[in-house]
């Protein structure tokens, strides 16, 4: 066999050299990729680690803070129940003061009803305080808040002549049923609350109930003083109230003028105590002042309201969401005559003197067709009388003249023994009569 040229050998050497070179190379630089990879999947796996570590404490982070937010909730309650403790604490002095003047002049208290519309309580507070200042120690003046709401809290507690009260519910209400407002129910809590702490934990005979969106007339005071020991004699008379559903300024004149009603008017009235140790113990969980207007409920009494408004009503956003502002309560009519009732006799005022009076001026006026109303108002001569057979014909002569259509178990607002009257073009008086209400039926409960 022929043997290779040296040359040749040495070439092969070289490349079998080279090749082993290479093989070498390729490895080192294997095993430096297969440690890499090792350290990268360490490194994935330490960072998994710290990502699962973080995950856990973010988690009891935010654990940590709901568990705060509960407590901060919890701890402003919590002061808030302190405050109106301390507030107690502070005004306990002149709350015995006040209970000791019930026998020297006192006539109730006055409360105003709020939650959050600072806005609006400042403006009733400073209309309260206008003519308030007068008649102070006769009438002691609270602010009840139903909540938290900072800003409301101190709008009441910037006016000295305040007495402030905080309605703070551990129980919230639920609504009953699907759709309805939550706002209702907790209304009807907070004047529950309200007036317990007046009646039964202050001692208060009477409480003048005011909300937060409300004026009041320059004689608003002197009419409550007038009325309340009608009130507190007249078994008849469920509460007195400022307010006459139809007291837009078309339909109004006379300011000294007061009449009974059966349909509770609310919007700034008075109570007694002992109204009130009857009604609490079926107090509704809603719509309290519907309430007050079922037959069940008022058992035949009535209830004092005056002809021209001493409260007017500007609240056009609140809990009922505007209802009727625009074309009932927005033009009513607020009394500006500063009547002097110290001086009237309100003995007429007593169901059998005003039911003899109301069913002779009612028979007085002139007794036309349901056809003819209209033309009869507008062009003749002095009061005039309205048969209506059925709530559905009051509705059609009440939308005819533009006053009040609503009506709660079957009595018209301002209704009394089925009358609604008002006024038409100055001092005409208009009488929607319930035909099946004669006037008799009047006379007869006397």
């Amino acid at each position: 066999m022929a043997q290779l040229p040296c040359g040749a050998r040495i070439g092969l050497l070289v490349a079998a050299i080279v090749f082993v070179v290479v093989q070498m190379r390729l490895f080192a630089a294997e095993q430096r990729y297969a440690l890499r990879a090792t350290s990268a999947v360490e490194s994935e796996e330490d960072c998994q680690k710290e990502l699962r570590k973080l995950g856990d404490k973010l988690l009891s982070q935010q654990t940590t803070l709901v568990y705060l937010e509960g407590e901060k909730g919890r701890l402003e309650k919590e002061n808030g129940k302190l405050a109106t403790v301390l507030e107690d604490l502070q005004s306990n002095a002149q709350v015995q003061k006040l209970s000791g003047n019930l026998k020297q002049g006192q006539v109730a208290a006055v409360v105003i009803m709020t939650c959050n519309r600072p806005e609006y309580l400042e403006r009733t507070l400073k209309s309260v305080i206008k003519y308030h200042k007068d008649v102070a120690e006769r009438f002691p003046l609270f602010v009840s808040q139903d909540g938290t709401d900072e800003y409301v809290m101190e709008t009441a507690r910037g006016y000295s002549e305040v007495n402030y009260l905080q309605h703070l519910d551990d129980n919230p209400p639920k609504t009953k049923n699907p759709g309805e407002l939550i706002a209702y129910y907790k209304i009807a809590s907070h004047y529950k609350w309200a007036l317990t702490q007046l009646f039964n934990k202050r001692g208060f005979r009477r409480v003048i109930i005011l909300e937060d969106d409300m004026e009041i007339a320059p004689d608003f005071f002197s009419y409550f003083e007038a009325t309340a020991s009608l009130l507190d004699t007249d078994k008849t008379l469920l509460a007195v109230s400022s307010w006459n559903d139809n007291g837009q300024d078309r339909f109004v004149s006379d300011p000294e003028e007061l009449y009974r009603s059966d349909f509770f008017p609310g919007l700034g009235w008075m109570l007694t105590k002992s109204t009130w140790e009857e009604l609490a113990p079926k107090w509704p969980d809603a719509y309290w002042d519907d309430w007050l207007r079922l037959n069940e409920t008022r058992k035949g009494r009535q209830f004092i309201r005056p002809e021209v408004c001493r409260t007017y009503n500007f609240g056009e956003h609140g809990s009922s969401l505007g209802q009727f502002y625009e074309q009932y309560l927005k033009p009513i009519r607020l009394n500006n005559v500063n009547v002097d009732w110290k001086s009237k006799d309100l003995t007429f005022m007593e169901e059998r003197q005003y039911n003899q009076d109301f069913s002779e001026l009612v028979a007085k006026a002139k007794l036309v067709l349901a056809s003819e109303a209209l033309r009869e108002a507008d062009f003749g001569e002095g009061d005039i009388r309205v048969y209506y057979d059925f709530l559905t014909e009051f509705k059609t002569l009440a939308k005819l003249f533009g006053i009040f259509d609503d009506t709660k178990d079957s009595v018209p607002r301002t209704a009394y023994k089925g009358v609604v009257v008002f006024r038409w073009k100055g001092t005409k008086r208009i009488f929607l009569t319930n035909f099946m209400e004669p006037l008799d039926s009047i006379r007869k409960d006397m």
